[in-house]
C-alpha cells in the first residue's frame, strides 16, 4: 500500500469499534480473576475485629445474655458493611489508575487521529505506531517508513527487525524476523513510523494464545509501609500483653473469670491497631486518584511519599515550559532574514527556496511540533509538496542530528536531497570553512537571542543512481537557517514561584541553545539563570568538576537524552531528591534513576512512560507542581489520620483498664467499642483523606527524606493529647461514682464524655497550623456527617428505651448533660492550648525515631 493510499484510509467508525468492543471485549491479556463482592467480604470476615466480636458474642451466649450476643453479632455486619465500603472505593480508585495506565494507541476512527488507551483497540483498527511505542495488539504493516520493531518479548532475540508493508496477496509464511508484515502485541517500535491494521485482540493475540500476562510485578514495601508495619507490631504486642493482664486482674480480684474474658477482650478491641494499615492503603489510593483528576497519573503509589520530599525538579522546555505549538517565526538566508511570517506572502528566492527544502526534509504527516510549524508555513507559500516522490530517508541519530529526504521532482532526471537539522550538525554536513562557520554561528546566536528555536537547511540535486549509505556523502550547499518559536505556558511562571516558595529548585533542561534556553529561563522566572552548562561541555567535565557546578548551574543547553542519566546522579549525589521529566526512549535510564521519573502522556513514548513513576497527561508543568502539592497534602493527611488513631487509642484503653483496676463499673463493653469504631474507623480514612491542605502547605521546605511519619516529638504530643483526654472521662467518671449514681448511669456519663472528646480529638488533629475551634470555619463535610451521626446515635440511645437497653445506658439530668458538654469543652480547650505549646516546639530542631535515610526512590 503507498503512503498515498495509507493517507486515504478512514479506520473503523466510532459506532463499528464500540460494537466490536462489545461483542469481542476489551484488548487485555489473560489475568488474575478480579475481586467480586464475595472475595472482598471474605477478606473482611477473616479480620481480627470480626473475630473479637464473634468471640465476644459467644461470651455473652455462654452467661445467657442472648440479646447482647445478638445486639454484637448483628454488629459484625454492620462493620462488615463499612469495610466493604472502604475496600470498594478502593479498588474502584485502584481500577481507574489501572484503566489510564494502560498503554496508548493512536488510532484511526471516522478519518480522524485518536489517542486511546490500548484495552479500546478492536480488531480492524487501524494503528499509527512511532518511535518508542508499544504495540498493543496483533495486525498486519500497511504503511512503513523505516519501521524498526524489538522483537525480544517473543523471540527472545535483542537485535530490532525491519518490517515491510503488506502487499496485496497476504502476509508471507514468516511470521517474525526482518522484512516482515507482522506486528505482535507487546513489541516496541525502536525507530520509524507506521501504520498497522489489527487482526487480533486481548486472548487471541500471541501473547495470549501462549498464556503471558503483562501484569507488573508486586511493588515491594515503602519506607512508610515498612515503618507502619513496626509501630502495628509494637502496638499489637503491648494490647495483647494489656488484655491479658486485665483478664487475669479481673478473674482473680471479682473471681467472675467469664466477664474478666470479656474485660479482656474489649481492651483487644479498643487497642487493635487495624486502622493503620487501612489508613495508608485508603489515603494513598485516593491520593493517586486525586491527582488523576490533576491530569497527573500515578503509577506507582510510593511516588506519593516522595513527591512531599522533592528538592529539585529537572524539566524539559518544549511542550512541558512550553505550549509545544511551534511556529516558523525567522527564515535567514544569503544575509538576508525575514522575521514576520504572519498570513501567505511572496518570499525573496532565496528564502523561498530554504523554506521549501526544510519542508521536503520534514516528514509528510508529521507527528514533531516544529515539522507541523515548517509544513504550516510551507503551505502557504509554496506550490502543493505532493507533487514529490520519496525515495529514502536518512534518520536523524545521537551521532549526527540531522535528516534527509531524498525525493524525486515531477519534472528533472536528478534526485533533490533535502537535509535538516541542529545548525552545527548541518554545517558539518556541508563541510563548511571556518569563516562561513562562525558566520552561521553568530547568525544562530542572534536568532537565540529572541528565544527562538534554530534549525540549519542544506540541500543537493545529484544524478539519479545509487544512494551512499550516509549523509555525508552528499555534497550538500547550505540554505539557511529556521528560526521557531514556542510560547510559553502561561501558567508556567505562576508555577516556578509556587516551587521556589516550596523551597524546590527548577533546572531546565533542552536540546536548544544556550541564548533560546536564557532567554526561556528569563521568561519563565528561573533564577539564578547566567551560568549554563551546554551538552559539549558536560561531555568535556570530570566528576569531580560536574560536582563543583552541578550545586549552581540551573540551565544545561544543547543536551541529549542520555546526559540526563549523568545529571540525575550528580544532583542525588549532591543529596538531592530528583524529580526528572522524559519522553522518549533514550530518558528512560534517568527516568528510572530518579527518584521521580515523570514521563510525557501527550508526546511521551509507552517506554518512558513504563519507567516512569508518574505520567503527564498534558505535558504541562504547571500539573507537576499540582502534583507536588496534592502529594505534600495526601502524606499530611496520612499523618493526621494516624495521629488521631495513636491518641484516641490512650483515653479508650486507659478507660477499659482502670475500672478493673480500681473496682468500678465497667464503662466500656464491647457493645461501646463497636460503637467507637463506627465514628474512628470512617474519621481516621476517609473524613481525613477529604481534609483540605494546609495554608501553607507550599510555602514550607520539601520533608526531609529520612524524616519518620512519627517523630519521637509527635509521639510524646498525642499521648498528651490522649492522656488529656483520658484525665477529663475519668474525671466525668469520677464525678458519677461519687455521686453514688448505678453502673448504667455512670457508664452513661462516662461514654458519652468519651465520644464527645472523640470528636474534639478529631478536630485537634484537623490540622497542623491551625487551633481546632478555628478549624470549625474550615469545610469538610464528610467530617460533619459523621460527626452529626455520633450525636444523633448518642442522644437517641440515650433517650429512646429500647436503644437505652441494647446499649446498656440510662437517662441523664440536665445536670449530667452540663457535666458532659462542659468536660469535652474543657477537653477540646485543653487540646487547642498542647498543640499551641507543640507548634512553637516545631520551631526548634527534635529527635525522631528514625535513622539513616534508606533512600527516597518511588520503586
Amino acid at each position: 500500500m503507498t503512503e498515498e493510499e495509507v493517507r486515504g484510509l478512514a479506520g473503523l467508525g466510532e459506532a463499528e469499534a464500540a460494537e466490536r468492543l462489545r461483542r469481542d471485549g476489551p484488548n487485555e491479556l489473560p489475568s488474575a480473576r478480579p475481586r467480586t463482592l464475595l472475595d472482598i467480604g471474605l477478606e473482611v470476615v477473616r479480620q481480627p475485629m470480626i473475630a473479637l466480636l464473634v468471640a465476644c458474642g459467644a461470651v455473652y451466649l455462654v452467661l445467657g445474655d442472648v440479646r447482647e450476643a445478638a445486639v454484637l453479632l448483628a454488629s459484625v455486619f454492620v462493620v462488615i458493611g463499612i469495610s466493604l465500603y472502604q475496600t470498594q472505593k478502593t479498588d474502584r480508585a485502584l481500577d481507574a489508575l489501572r484503566d489510564l495506565s494502560s498503554p496508548r494507541a493512536l488510532v484511526l476512527r471516522d478519518g480522524r487521529e485518536r489517542r486511546i488507551t490500548g484495552r479500546e483497540v478492536v480488531r480492524g483498527d487501524l494503528l499509527v505506531l512511532s518511535e518508542g511505542d508499544r504495540v498493543p495488539a496483533d495486525g498486519t504493516v500497511l504503511w512503513a517508513n523505516n519501521l524498526r520493531v524489538d522483537e525480544s518479548l517473543l523471540t527472545g532475540e535483542s537485535v530490532p527487525v525491519d518490517k515491510a508493508a503488506a502487499a496485496a496477496e497476504g502476509p508471507p509464511a514468516r511470521p517474525v524476523g526482518n522484512d516482515t508484515v507482522s506486528l505482535y502485541s507487546g513489541t516496541l517500535a525502536v525507530a520509524g513510523q507506521g501504520v498497522m491494521r489489527v487482526d487480533a485482540t486481548g486472548a487471541a493475540t500471541a501473547l495470549g494464545r501462549i498464556g503471558r500476562s503483562l501484569e507488573k510485578e508486586e511493588e515491594g514495601a515503602t519506607s512508610l509501609e515498612r515503618q507502619v508495619a513496626v509501630f502495628v507490631r509494637v502496638l499489637g504486642t503491648v494490647g495483647v500483653a494489656l488484655c491479658v493482664a486485665v483478664a487475669l486482674v479481673y478473674g482473680l480480684a471479682r473471681e467472675q473469670w467469664l466477664g474478666g474474658i470479656l474485660a479482656g477482650l474489649a481492651l483487644a478491641m479498643a487497642l487493635m491497631p487495624e486502622e493503620f494499615p487501612v489508613i495508608l492503603t485508603l489515603l494513598l489510593t485516593l491520593g493517586a486518584w486525586r491527582i488523576a483528576r490533576r491530569h497527573v497519573l500515578v503509577r506507582r503509589l510510593a511516588a506519593l511519599e516522595a513527591l512531599g520530599a522533592t528538592t529539585v525538579l529537572c524539566v524539559d522546555k518544549t511542550g512541558t515550559l512550553t505550549e509545544n505549538r511551534m511556529a516558523v517565526r525567522a527564515l535567514a538566508a544569503d544575509g538576508t532574514r525575514v522575521t514576520s511570517l504572519d498570513g501567505p506572502g511572496t518570499l525573496p528566492p532565496p528564502l523561498g527556496r530554504l523554506l521549501e527544502f526544510a519542508v521536503l526534509a520534514s516528514e509528510r504527516n508529521p507527528f514533531d511540533p516544529m515539522e507541523r510549524a515548517i509544513r504550516d508555513a510551507g503551505s502557504a507559500r509554496l506550490p502543493d509538496p505532493e507533487r514529490w516522490t520519496l525515495v529514502r530517508e536518512y534518520p536523524l541519530s545521537p551521532a549526527l542530528l540531522a535528516m534527509s529526504h531524498v525525493w524525486t521532482a515531477p519534472e528533472g532526471d536528478g534526485w533533490v536531497v533535502a537535509a535538516k537539522g541542529a545548525p552545527e550538525a548541518i554545517v558539518d554536513l556541508c563541510h563548511l570553512d571556518e569563516a562561513r562557520t562562525a558566520a552561521v554561528t553568530r547568525e544562530v546566536a542572534a536568532l537565540a537571542e529572541d528565544g527562538l528555536r534554530v534549525l540549519g537547511v542544506a540541500g543537493v540535486v545529484v544524478q539519479s543512481g545509487a544512494l551512499p549509505k550516509g549523509q555525508h556523502d552528499f555534497p550538500f550547499e547550505l540554505l539557511g537557517l529556521v528560526g521557531l518559536a514556542d510560547p510559553v505556558r502561561p501558567a508556567v511562571p505562576a508555577a516556578v514561584a509556587a516551587c521556589y516558595r516550596a523551597g524546590i529548585r527548577i533546572v531546565m533542561i533542552t536540546g536548544d541553545y544556550p541564548a533560546t534556553a536564557r532567554h526561556i529561563a528569563a521568561e519563565i522566572g528561573l533564577v539564578p539563570r547566567d551560568e549554563v552548562i551546554s551538552g559539549a561541555e558536560l561531555d568535556a567535565m570530570d566528576a569531580a568538576e560536574l560536582a563543583r557546578r552541578i550545586p549552581t548551574v540551573n540551565v544545561f543547553a544543547r543536551v541529549v537524552p542520555e546526559q540526563k542519566l549523568r545529571l540525575v546522579h550528580a544532583l542525588r549525589a549532591h543529596g538531592h531528591v530528583v524529580a526528572m521529566t522524559g519522553d522518549g526512549v533514550n530518558d528512560a535510564p534517568a527516568l528510572k534513576a530518579a527518584d521521580i521519573g515523570i514521563a510525557m502522556g501527550g508526546r511521551g513514548t509507552d517506554v518512558a512512560r513504563e519507567a516512569a513513576d508518574l505520567v503527564l497527561v498534558d505535558d504541562d508543568f504547571s500539573s507537576i507542581v499540582q502534583a507536588v502539592r496534592l502529594g505534600r497534602r495526601v502524606y499530611d493527611n496520612i499523618r493526621k489520620a494516624m495521629a488521631y488513631v495513636l491518641a484516641i487509642h490512650v483515653p479508650i484503653a486507659g478507660v477499659s483498664l482502670l475500672p478493673v483496676l480500681l473496682g468500678w463499673p465497667l464503662v466500656l463493653l464491647p457493645v461501646h467499642i463497636v460503637f467507637l469504631e463506627l465514628i474512628i474507623d470512617p474519621a481516621c480514612s476517609i473524613a481525613f483523606e477529604a481534609e483540605p491542605e494546609e495554608a501553607d502547605v507550599m510555602d514550607r521546605p520539601p520533608r526531609p527524606p529520612a524524616e519518620p511519619v512519627f517523630r519521637v516529638g509527635t509521639i510524646v504530643e498525642k499521648l498528651f493529647e490522649g492522656v488529656l483526654a483520658l484525665l477529663v472521662v475519668c474525671g466525668a467518671l469520677l464525678f458519677a461514682v461519687q455521686a453514688g449514681y448505678g453502673d448504667d448511669r455512670t457508664r452513661t456519663i462516662a461514654f458519652s464524655t468519651l465520644v464527645l472528646v472523640n470528636l474534639a480529638l478529631i478536630l485537634a488533629n484537623r490540622s497542623e497550623s491551625r487551633s481546632a475551634l478555628r478549624t470549625l470555619g474550615v469545610p469538610n463535610p464528610v467530617l460533619g456527617w459523621i460527626a452529626a451521626g455520633a450525636v444523633l446515635v448518642l442522644a437517641l440511645g440515650v433517650t429512646m428505651p429500647p436503644l437505652r437497653s441494647v446499649l446498656r445506658l440510662a437517662a441523664l439530668s440536665p445536670a449530667d448533660v452540663a457535666v458532659i458538654v462542659g468536660a469535652a469543652a474543657f477537653g477540646l480547650l485543653g487540646l487547642d492550648l498542647l498543640a499551641a505549646i507543640a507548634r512553637r516546639g516545631d520551631a526548634r530542631p527534635g529527635a525522631t525515631l528514625a535513622g539513616p535515610a534508606e533512600g527516597t526512590r518511588a520503586r
